[in-house]
């Protein structure tokens, strides 16, 4: 059976969590591929809401394998942490599997992370803190750390005061920070593995064995694609390699590319961005900055703030220009549109259809920060339909004027909307087409 790759089509915070927890059900296995405890995802199901940083949002199906693959950088005490949580709230994680070729997110990361944003000032990038870039770089620059290393004290012990050594150095000479003490990493980071050790394995040759059976595999993208370290709005984008962008399944979980052959692009009604960049379509103040941020049109529980940071979300109107960007990037095959209930209060709506630059029209991403900044959204105007939508569970109940809206975005994507979110339950979904098995009426 061919693999599955959901993926945010925007700048994260798509409502990735709930399409993979909805489509779970028919999939054995269930893979995170990329970036860290930087990104978040919030469930909402019978057992109440959930928010996760590593753990696959299919973990609350208890008869699939969830693989926290070989592409994602792991903080081992927040993983912990969060593995404490779901089963101190009933949720099995037996079924959890961590790839021994992760990398893992050490002490200094976090340091250098925060240290770095201070020194760039206004160029800062607004990230996490987290500390998942800095782990990424030393991944590229081949003085990782891995899983696997934890599960070995002699070979981790060796290793560790190895990259120390350098990285101290780097703490005070550079940004003026206290070194960190070598023993106290080992025996804090030895505890972690031996905690975690159950868990650890060859995650690669289990996901190709379950591929080689015909399971389907559901690849569980973290981030937005414009977030991509290649394809996005550079340089305010992830450090995630591999990639937030389909492509970039197959090589952060270890299936050849050809096992991919559906991708569902996650996309939001209108649009949100956490931490800094240019946002053409962006709305800085007023009411409708207001109703967007709050969920004041939607479901309870749709306000516009961070799962990771808590930071507030920039809002602005639903960029077309990217969205046909991202989906093209993407090869999407399937789209799920998520928070159209958060529109319902608008009297009307705007789609960026083109951007002005200059004296241009444009319809892609432009190519500099300069020419993002500069750009100018060219919108086309909708009614909207000032009715509740979240109990509505099929396509042909929603009133007119949404089904309208939803049907110009469909063309601006050029590709099908298979499900809409309209609420945050895992019932609140409209699916007009079931994508692992026959249409739906």
């Amino acid at each position: 059976m061919p693999a599955v790759v959901v993926i945010g089509g925007q700048w994260g915070d798509e409502g990735k969590g709930r399409v993979v927890d909805f489509h779970s059900r028919y999939c054995s296995v269930i893979a995170r591929y990329s970036a860290g405890n930087n990104a978040g995802h919030t469930i909402i199901n019978e057992r109440g809401k959930f928010a996760l940083h590593l753990v696959p949002a299919g973990i609350f199906r208890q008869d699939n394998t969830c693989v926290i693959g070989n592409g994602v950088v792991i903080d081992p005490a927040k993983l912990l942490e969060e593995i404490k949580m779901l089963t101190d709230r009933g949720v099995s994680t037996s079924r959890l599997m961590i790839s021994q070729h992760a990398h893992v997110i050490m002490p200094w990361h976090p340091l250098i992370d925060r240290a770095d944003e201070e020194l760039r000032g206004e160029l800062a990038i607004g990230t996490t803190g987290t500390g998942t870039g800095p782990a990424f770089h030393d991944k590229v620059g081949r003085s990782g750390i891995r899983m696997a290393d934890l599960l070995d004290a002699a070979h981790f012990r060796w290793k560790l005061r190895t990259v120390l050594e350098y990285k101290n150095r780097v703490l005070t000479r550079l940004y003026g920070l206290e070194p960190l003490d070598a023993e106290e990493i080992e025996a804090r980071y030895l505890e972690y593995g031996n905690q975690l050790r159950a868990y650890v394995g060859d995650t690669i040759s289990f996901v190709q064995e379950a591929h080689g059976r015909g399971e389907m595999i559901l690849l569980e993208g973290a981030q937005g694609s414009l977030l991509d370290l290649d394809t996005g709005t550079y340089p305010y984008v992830t450090s995630s390699v591999p990639a937030s962008v389909a492509a970039g399944g197959a090589i952060g979980i270890g299936l050849g590319p050809t096992a991919i052959e559906r991708v569902v692009g996650v996309y939001k009604s209108y649009q949100t961005r956490v931490g800094h960049g240019p946002m053409p379509t962006e709305i800085t103040d007023g009411g409708d900055m207001e109703m967007l941020r709050e969920g004041l049109g939607g479901a309870a529980g749709t306000a516009e703030y961070g799962t990771t940071t808590g930071r507030p979300r920039r809002v602005g109107w639903l960029d077309g220009v990217l969205a046909s960007y991202t989906a093209r990037i993407n090869g999407v095959t399937s789209v799920a549109l998520t928070r159209l209930d958060s529109l319902s209060a608008f009297e009307r709506l705007k789609i960026c259809v083109a951007y002005e630059i200059g004296d241009q029209r444009v319809t892609t991403l432009p190519a500099t920060i300069a020419d993002a900044v500069r750009a100018k959204p060219i919108y086309e105007e909708m009614p909207g339909w000032q009715e509740d939508v979240t109990d509505v569970r099929h396509f042909s109940d929603l009133p007119r004027d949404a089904q309208n809206y939803v049907r110009r975005v469909e063309e601006l994507l050029g590709a099908r909307i298979d499900m809409i979110s309209v609420g945050p339950e895992r019932s609140q979904a409209i699916v007009t087409r079931d994508i692992f098995g026959a249409a739906l009426g």
